[in-house]
């Protein structure tokens, strides 16, 4: 259990949902646009990687916002 604010509480009539703290809705937004940037250029995931030299299971750690992808990653997709 982390112990950052919640920045977006859980909605109580769905059992399924979760408090969000900051970090972890910048890791999302961060995962959303690697992803969109990738499928605009019309990579795959393997191709993506070797194009940028980012190992698969980084960029794919990266796309499913499991790690924050580094501000480096983000200025080449922004």
């Amino acid at each position: 259990m982390t112990s950052e604010p919640i920045a977006l509480p859980a909605d109580p009539a769905d059992a399924a949902d979760f408090d969000a703290t900051a970090e972890a809705l910048d890791r999302g937004q961060r995962a959303r646009l690697i992803r969109r940037t990738r499928t605009g250029l019309g990579l795959s995931q393997s191709e993506f990687a070797s194009r940028f030299r980012v190992p698969i299971g980084t960029l794919r750690d990266w796309e499913q916002a499991r790690t924050t992808a580094p501000d480096f990653a983000i200025a080449t997709c922004g």
